[in-house]
C-alpha cells in the first residue's frame, strides 16, 4: 500500500528513502517488474544519491527472487541505461533515481524492452502485479547470477556522436563548462565532451559528494555555473540534473538561457537535418511552434511526461521532440530524454554558425515564461481546476493536461505534478510582466483553498 509521501504513477515510484520508499517496497516492486518482464535480463543503474546503497541491493534481490538476471551498470546516466538495454536485448530496465527531487528522495523508473518508460497501461499492469503480491519465486538452485557491464557509456556516446558532425565541432575547439551536480554524469559528461574535441572545465563532478544545488537545472540554480563560465572565458555552459536526462544552457556572458531554450535550440538544429513533425508537452514554450513554422512542419502537444511525448512521436514519425524542462528526445538515437543528444546538437549548431551561443539565442523567438509550484492535496487540485475552468470559461481552453488557457501570443497552464504533491502553474507571454500577471491571477484563485 502506498504511504502519504510515496508517489506512484507513470513516472515511477518515488518517496523519501528509508521512510516511504523502504527496502521492502523496493524489493516488492522489483519482483513485480521481474514478473512483468519474465525470467530474462533486466538492466539496473542508479544516480549518485547515498540511498542507492540501500535501494540497489533491494532491487537486485527482488529481481533475483523471480528468476531475472540483473545487469548492473552501477552509477550511470539514465539515457545511457535506456540506450544500453535495447542494445543488449534486455527485457527491461530499472533506473534508481529521483531525478530533480532533493537528495533525501529516491525512486524506481521502469523501462520496457524498447527502452521507453512504461506507458500508462503498462504501468497499470505492473501496479496490478504489485498489489496482488503473488510472484513466481525461484528455488535456491534457480537463482541466477548478477552480471556487470562496463561498455554502456562507450556504446551510448558513439551513437550520439553519429548524429552530429563531430569534425566540425572539433575544429571549433569550444571551451565548455559542464555542471554535473555531482550526479550520474559526473565522470561521463567531461569524457563525452572531450571526445568531441571540446576543452572542458568540469564543475561539481564528484559523485561521492552531496548535490551542491537543487538538481533541477532551472535558471535559479545555476549561479555557480554562470560564474564558472565567466571565470574560464567559456564559450558555453551546460547544467545537467542528477540523472542526466535534462540539461540547461548558459551563454558566453555567464547568463542562463532558461531550460526552455534547450528544446528550442535542439529542435532548430535537428530540423535543419531532418524536417518533420515536432512533439512537445503542453507546458513547452511557443518558441518551438515558431521554429517549426519556419521549417514548415506541424507541432503536436501531449500531456506532460516523457512516455506521453514519445508515444506521440512514434505515432507521427517525429524526428525531434521533448519537454520544456530541458529534456530533448531524438528517437533515431534514443527513445528518451537525453542530455548528451541535446549538448551534441547545440554544440554542432554553435560550430556550424560561427557565432556565439548568445548570438544564436538572440535569433530565436523571444518569450518570457514564469513557473511556480504550490503544495496541494489531490482533492484540492480538483477543486482548483474546476475554479480555473469557470474563471476562464470565455477563453479558449485546452484540457490535454489539467487546464491550459490559450491566447494568440500567451498562455496559462495549471496541472497536477506527476512527481510531487503540488500544482504547477506556468505562464508564457511576450512580456515578462504579462506572464507574471497570469501566474498571479491563477494564484489568487488558489489561496482560499490553501487557507
Amino acid at each position: 500500500m502506498s504511504q502519504p509521501s510515496l508517489k506512484i504513477g507513470v513516472s515511477g515510484v518515488r518517496g523519501i528513502a528509508g521512510v516511504s520508499l523502504t527496502p521492502q517496497i523496493v524489493a516488492s516492486f522489483a519482483a513485480a517488474f521481474g514478473t512483468y518482464c519474465g525470467p530474462r535480463r533486466v538492466v539496473v543503474g542508479s544516480d549518485t544519491r547515498p540511498s542507492r546503497e540501500m535501494v540497489n541491493p533491494a532491487v537486485i534481490a527482488g529481481l533475483l527472487s523471480v528468476g531475472c538476471t540483473p545487469v548492473d551498470l552501477g552509477v550511470v546516466p539514465v539515457p545511457t541505461l535506456q540506450y544500453h538495454l535495447r542494445k543488449i536485448g534486455a527485457a527491461g530496465g530499472i533506473c534508481i533515481t529521483a531525478s530533480h527531487n532533493p537528495m533525501e528522495w529516491n525512486a524506481l523508473k521502469f523501462c520496457g524492452s524498447d527502452g521507453i518508460t512504461l506507458r500508462a497501461h503498462q504501468f497499470a499492469e505492473l501496479l496490478d502485479l504489485y498489489h496482488q503480491g503473488v510472484y513466481p519465486r525461484v528455488s535456491n538452485d534457480g537463482i541466477p547470477s548478477v552480471e556487470e557491464d562496463a561498455s554502456a557509456l562507450d556504446d551510448h556516446f558513439a551513437a550520439v556522436r553519429s548524429l552530429v558532425d563531430g569534425d566540425r565541432i572539433r575544429r571549433r575547439g569550444l571551451r565548455v563548462v559542464v555542471d554535473c551536480c555531482n550526479g550520474a554524469a559526473s565522470k561521463a559528461s567531461p569524457a563525452f565532451l572531450k571526445s568531441l574535441g571540446c576543452r572542458v572545465i568540469g564543475l561539481h563532478t564528484s559523485p561521492g559528494k552531496p548535490f551542491p544545488r537543487d538538481p533541477e537545472p532551472t535558471r535559479h540554480n545555476l549561479a555557480d555555473l554562470c560564474g564558472a563560465v565567466l571565470d574560464a572565458h567559456g564559450d558555453i555552459g551546460f547544467a545537467q540534473d542528477a540523472d542526466a536526462d535534462r540539461v540547461a544552457v548558459v551563454n558566453e556572458r555567464g547568463e542562463p538561457l532558461g531550460e526552455d531554450c534547450t528544446i528550442a535550440l535542439a529542435v532548430r538544429s535537428m530540423l535543419e537535418k531532418n524536417p518533420g513533425p515536432v512533439v512537445v508537452n503542453a507546458s513547452t514554450s511557443r518558441m518551438v511552434d515558431d521554429i517549426a513554422a519556419e521549417a514548415g512542419v506541424p507541432v503536436h502537444r501531449t500531456r506532460v511526461g516523457e512516455a506521453n511525448v514519445l508515444e506521440r512521436m512514434i505515432e507521427c514519425a517525429s524526428p525531434v521532440g521533448g519537454e520544456g524542462n530541458g529534456g530533448v528526445i531524438v528517437p533515431a538515437v534514443n527513445p528518451c530524454r537525453d542530455s548528451f543528444v541535446a549538448m551534441a546538437l547545440i554544440l554542432e549548431m554553435v560550430a556550424s554558425a560561427g557565432a556565439t551561443i548568445g548570438e544564436i539565442r538572440e535569433g530565436l523567438p523571444r518569450y518570457h515564461i514564469i513557473k511556480e509550484k504550490v503544495p496541494c492535496r489531490s482533492r484540492d487540485a480538483v477543486t482548483f481546476l474546476r475554479l480555473m475552468k469557470y474563471a476562464f470559461r470565455d477563453e479558449e481552453l485546452d484540457f490535454t493536461d489539467g487546464i491550459k488557457v490559450v491566447w494568440p501570443e500567451k498562455w496559462l497552464h495549471i496541472r497536477g505534478s506527476n512527481t510531487e504533491a503540488i500544482l504547477r502553474v506556468v505562464a508564457e507571454a511576450r512580456q515578462e510582466e504579462e506572464a507574471r500577471e497570469l501566474v498571479e491571477r491563477a494564484m489568487e484563485y488558489f489561496r482560499p483553498i490553501g487557507q
